[in-house]
């Protein structure tokens, strides 16, 4: 589905409106194919401090061809900034002296990351320091345009060898559509990461589990874990059954067709998984369901049917599989929340909660997990898909508009932070919740 407001965007005629009248002009976002680098382009480093001697040779592991003195004149495709030093808020300004120069030098799609330790750990004036770094990239965010993206990741203390996947995530493609996002690394989870072989097929020999696989965001998240190795196991409704089948059998994976909110349900995948494969590596919560209606309006059905689908099966499934102990170490498991459960929406109130309930799970989880499980989220924005198709048109509009990117996002976009979470070397990403949504303007 094409974005016909973005390619009129970028005609003559398009163009010249743009300027004039000063409308939104969506930059064509670059996204990852498989077989490509993983950075198209040189990445620009900078800063003093705990991560700054080591940053090249991570780079230099994934591919990446990184300079901390960039020629005048080139072009950089990212730039990663270590501020883990800014222990007083009057060092900020070695934000400045390093960013100021450097983004009118920036390609287009550029990415940008900033790493600092969680605020939390600290005290006093470096505390006061680090806090202020999430202003200063969630603006920079608003700013850079032409596609371009900026991030901050912290990162505690120890967990220095463990930021190797995260950064490839966030100066590459895959988080096109990610942006003016806080990751935090080892706060809670796991440090002793296992080495990955291949950066390409970090999923060899992993099996995942995807419901709702049958179509829209949950079929492209059962591609990209069928990308990167893993074999995917598919769940989805009865009447998907033959979407459902077609998608598996193309992808050498496996399926089990049953209703999610069924009593039996969360037991009859345990033991599908125990026998068929012998666990579970990655669980994917992606099965969802709207039924709006203002809450004056909001019959019993309603509300039960999707708070069921949407936040008490996952509960149900997780606690089961990891009662089971189904889920196998440095196993990962991930939520579909929504911008929705973060920001709320007119009509939603059982849609939001259901939401902000999936948060809430990642939150209950993320301390009592062991084996270097980890359980994240994803908080998709406008993403276009067949459902949003049918929202009418000014509404659509506005809702692919109301966003750093003035765009909506595609299914992969919320795959690709999925595959990342999946990841093994990962195992330090604990209790996030990301937004994949342009950086929308709503919302924290």
């Amino acid at each position: 589905m094409s974005d016909k407001y973005q390619s009129f965007s970028q005609s003559p005629l398009g163009k010249l409106l743009v300027k004039n009248l000063g409308l939104p002009a969506p930059m064509k976002l670059e996204r990852y194919a498989e077989g490509a680098p993983l950075v198209d382009g040189v990445v620009a480093l900078g800063g003093r401090g705990r991560l700054a001697e080591s940053l090249g040779g991570i780079l230099s592991q994934l591919g990446v061809e990184s300079t901390d003195a960039p020629a005048e004149g080139s072009r950089l495709k990212g730039l990663v900034f270590d501020a883990t030093g800014l222990t007083s808020s009057d060092r900020l300004v070695a934000l400045r002296d390093f960013f100021t120069p450097l983004m009118r030098s920036l390609a287009t799609c550029p990415r940008v990351v900033v790493l600092g330790t969680p605020p939390e750990l600290l005290e006093g004036g470096e505390r006061v320091a680090q806090r202020a770094l999430e202003g200063f990239t969630r603006s920079l965010g608003k700013e850079i345009g032409r596609g371009g993206t900026v991030q901050l990741v912290y990162v505690a203390e120890g967990a220095e060898a463990s930021v190797a996947s995260t950064l490839g995530f966030l100066l590459s493609p895959k988080s096109a559509y990610v942006s003016g996002q806080v990751v935090r690394i080892g706060a809670t989870g796991s440090t002793d990461a296992p080495a990955v072989t291949d950066w390409t097929r970090p999923l060899a020999g992993k099996v995942a589990l995807v419901t709702g696989a049958s179509r829209g965001i949950g079929e492209q998240i059962a591609r990209v874990l069928h990308r990167d190795g893993a074999t995917v196991v598919g769940v989805d409704v009865p009447q998907a059954a033959d979407g459902l089948v077609e998608l598996m059998n193309e992808l050498d994976g496996d399926w089990l067709t049953l209703d999610i909110t069924a009593k039996d349900a969360p037991q009859r995948i345990a033991q599908h998984l125990k026998d068929k494969h012998g666990g579970v590596d990655v669980v994917v919560h992606n099965a969802g369901i709207t039924r709006d209606k203002k809450l004056a309006n909001m019959s019993e059905d309603r509300w039960e049917s999707v708070i069921a689908v949407n936040l008490t099966a996952p509960e149900r499934i997780s606690r089961e599989l990891l009662d089971q102990g189904v889920v196998n170490a440095h196993g990962s498991i991930v939520g579909v929340a929504s911008i929705a459960g973060i920001a709320g929406n007119v009509g939603q109130t059982n849609y939001a909660a259901s939401k902000a309930g999936v948060i809430g799970l990642v939150d209950s989880l993320k301390g009592e997990l062991t084996d270097g499980i980890t359980v994240n989220a994803v908080a998709p924005g406008f993403i276009i898909t067949q459902m949003t198709a049918a929202v009418p048109f000014v509404t659509r509009e506005v809702g692919q508009r109301l966003n750093a990117m003035s765009q909506g996002g595609l299914p992969v976009d919320v795959a690709e932070t999925v595959a990342w979470y999946a990841d093994p070397a990962s195992s330090a990403v604990n209790g996030n919740v990301v937004r994949v949504c342009g950086q929308m303007m709503l919302g924290a």
